[in-house]
C-alpha cells in the first residue's frame, strides 16, 4: 500500500512520516529530500537559481518516478505538491492520502521559528505578515488538501501521538 502525507509546510510530514513508516514496516520517502539527492542541490538553491516553475516541474517528474518505482511506501510530500500538474489526481489513483491539518496559529508559530530554512517565507519580517501569507496559501491550497482520502486534525500532539493517530485511522479504513 502507498500512503501519502500532505499538508502545509511545517505540519511535520517528514517527522511523522518516518515514524509512521517505521511502525508500518514500510519504506519512507520524502519528496523534497529525493529531489535534493537527484539534483545534488538543496531545494532553497533550486528555487533561488532556477525558480519555482522549474522546481514544480522537477517535483512532478520525481513524484511520477517515485510512484512508478515502489509498491508500498509512506511518502511525505512538499506543501505545494498536490496543487500542481495534476499531482493530486495522481495521488488519489495511486494510494491513500492523509491531510495533516493544523490550526493556523500552530503553523505560524512553527514556521516563524524555522523560516530561515524555508525559501518561500525566509523574507517575511513579522508574524502578522507570516500569518497573512499562510492564510492566503491555505485558502488557495485547501481545495487540493481537502481531496485527501483522510483528514486528521492535529494541534499539540507529539510526533509519536500523531503517527499513532494516523496509523489507527489507516487500520480502520
Amino acid at each position: 500500500m502507498k500512503y501519502f502525507l500532505i499538508g502545509y509546510m511545517g505540519s511535520g510530514k517528514t517527522s511523522i512520516g518516518k515514524l509512521l513508516a517505521n511502525n508500518l514496516e514500510l519504506p519512507f520517502y520524502d519528496l523534497d529530500a529525493y529531489i535534493e539527492k537527484e539534483e545534488n542541490l538543496p531545494i532553497s538553491e533550486i528555487f533561488k537559481t532556477k525558480g519555482e516553475i522549474y522546481f514544480r516541474n522537477l517535483e512532478h517528474e520525481n513524484l511520477k518516478k517515485l510512484l512508478s518505482k515502489n509498491k508500498s511506501m509512506v511518502l511525505a510530500l512538499g506543501g505545494g505538491t498536490p496543487c500542481y500538474a495534476g499531482n493530486m489526481e495522481r495521488l488519489l489513483k495511486s494510494g491513500t492520502s492523509v491531510y495533516l491539518h493544523y490550526p493556523l496559529e500552530v503553523l505560524v508559530d512553527r514556521l516563524w521559528d524555522a523560516k530561515e530554512n524555508r525559501p518561500i517565507i525566509a523574507h517575511i519580517e513579522s508574524k502578522t505578515i507570516l500569518e497573512d501569507f499562510i492564510r492566503k496559501h491555505l485558502f488557495e491550497r485547501n481545495p487540493y488538501y481537502m481531496q485527501a482520502t483522510h483528514t486528521i486534525n492535529l494541534e499539540s500532539e507529539t510526533i509519536e501521538e500523531a503517527a499513532q493517530k494516523i496509523q489507527a485511522l489507516l487500520q480502520k479504513s
